[in-house]
């Protein structure tokens, strides 16, 4: 464990060392110390973010001392397995911020619902590492490692209601599948290091440079199969609305945001950089489920009465337009696809933010039907709704119509035209789901009000910002597309 490989990690090891320590904590002193863990926590959170932007990712030898602030992208460490590239660091600030938000969103909801364990913004760290130790693994032995360690937490929290059956159901149906998934995931690794002798990326992208025979085909099939597993893609999504709709809503907000753009981040790593003499092959799947998913999303979503379902399906078709960035293969593309899932991310959280004011009678509201009146009871609360749904269905000037146009254009720009226009059309079927919900709050009577007095400061907070950044992105997006357009940069070959 030298000092390189301490730099290049550092991020990383607070965030494990933090988590570790406030689990202890939380043995010790109960329950109670619940709202304390959860504040460090997000704390700890914003930490690491200003620790990945501020420290050198990488300290060459003879420049090993503090202070350094050099910032080498593409560097490498513990052998390579490691590394820590712009893509890297861009994507790592975007999944801190996503589980800060997550565990401020929990707050009120765990102590209406005897929740309120300690272990809960400790489970999030540990999510948070496994997802930070994926989009920095170089082999596919580190690939592995925090796949799991995401995923065994994940586990935990989709059933983290233990007296409710749905929750629990919840969590044996991900835990099931999620099985399943890690075991092609594995299968797959096992056939590329069989024909190939190595689970290194660059070694890897070396031997697939020219004709791969059969059996890394087959890998290659297994490997994808279990990353579209992990990104809900179609035929891979079964799990997702059971998910969503039993598991606590915060930690669905947290599916919806934190691991889904983790494991596209590691899909397009794996694709782009080891499988890159590959292209022919997979881009062919990648453009089966991206049409899939849009298709299927769009359309099932319109016979939703749950809305935690309908996000479910929601995000099954974000997922499709998010893969035709991946589709196209290039820098273009992985840059829309970056902006597009910066975007969503905020946009998904700020929704879920409001579904968790919905409450009648002590009890979460679910139903799209609760919405109702919801312009007359909480004319605010409505607006950012309104904002997050027009966002969602591509509205311009709101921030996600620029998402879905980013990814369009790389698509056309890369002769993908008929891609580009099933996109368009299947964008047009889902925007009458997000209407719909407008509809609702503006235009339907409420028999009784759906929503608490006054919500919690925290859900406040998070849905307030989330509409304001998805109004004013129009003025002020070179940040996220100058920072999208550098991480793309980096993944591709010649960065």
């Amino acid at each position: 464990m030298n000092v390189e490989n301490i730099y290049a990690t550092f991020p990383e090891l607070f965030l494990a060392s933090c988590a570790l320590m406030l689990l202890l904590f939380g043995v010790k002193r109960g329950n109670d110390a619940t709202l304390f863990t959860g504040l460090i926590a997000v704390v700890v959170c914003l930490a690491a973010g200003v620790l990945l932007i501020k420290l050198p990712s990488f300290v060459e030898p003879g420049q090993a001392q503090l202070g350094v602030s050099a910032l080498c992208h593409g560097c490498k460490a513990f052998g390579g397995m490691f590394i820590n590239d712009a893509f890297a660091q861009f994507v790592k600030v975007l999944l801190l911020l996503a589980s800060a938000i997550a565990i401020m969103l929990s707050w009120g909801y765990m102590e209406r619902h005897g929740l309120e364990r300690p272990e809960y913004p400790a489970l999030i760290l540990f999510a948070t590492l496994g997802m930070m130790l994926m989009v920095s693994a170089n082999d596919l032995l580190a690939l592995y490692m925090g796949l799991e360690l995401q995923s065994l937490a994940l586990y935990v929290l989709a059933s983290f209601r233990r007296d409710h059956v749905r929750s629990s159901e919840a969590g044996l149906k991900y835990f099931v599948l999620g099985s399943l998934s890690s075991g092609m995931l594995l299968y797959g690794i096992s056939l590329l290091y069989g024909y190939t002798g190595s689970t290194g990326f660059e070694a890897l992208a070396h031997v697939l440079a020219g004709e791969p025979p059969i059996g890394v085909v087959l890998g290659l099939v297994f490997v994808c199969a279990a990353m579209a597993f992990k990104v809900s893609a179609v035929p891979f999504h079964m799990w997702t609305p059971d998910v969503y709709e039993g598991a606590p809503t915060p930690v669905t907000a947290f599916f919806a945001a934190g691991p889904k753009l983790a494991a596209l981040a590691l899909f397009v790593r794996v694709l782009l950089q080891p499988l890159a003499g590959l292209e022919h092959q997979w881009v062919q799947v990648v453009v089966f489920m991206a049409v899939a998913s849009m298709l299927l999303g769009s359309f099932a979503g319109l016979a939703q009465s749950n809305i935690k379902r309908l996000m479910a399906y929601s995000s099954i078709a974000n997922v499709g337009y998010a893969l035709v960035g991946m589709a196209v293969a290039n820098e273009a593309g992985v840059q829309a696809l970056l902006v597009y899932l910066s975007i969503y991310l905020v946009n998904t959280l700020g929704v879920f933010g409001v579904i968790l004011c919905l409450r009648r009678e002590g009890v979460m509201a679910e139903k799209i039907a609760d919405l109702a009146g919801l312009s007359k009871s909480h004319p605010l609360l409505a607006v950012a709704m309104g904002i997050f749904m027009f966002s969602l269905a591509g509205v311009p000037p709101l921030a996600g119509f620029f998402g879905k146009y980013f990814v369009f254009l790389a698509a056309v720009q890369a002769g993908m035209l008929p891609l580009a226009i099933i996109g368009v059309l299947t964008s047009c079927v889902a925007a009458y789901y997000y209407l719909r919900i407008i509809k609702v709050m503006y235009f339907d009577d409420a028999t009784e009000a759906a929503v608490d007095p006054v919500p919690e400061f925290s859900l406040r907070i998070v849905t307030g910002g989330a509409a304001l950044l998805m109004l004013l992105f129009v003025f002020m997006p070179t940040p996220v597309i100058d920072s999208a357009l550098a991480a793309a940069h980096s993944l591709m070959p010649q960065g």
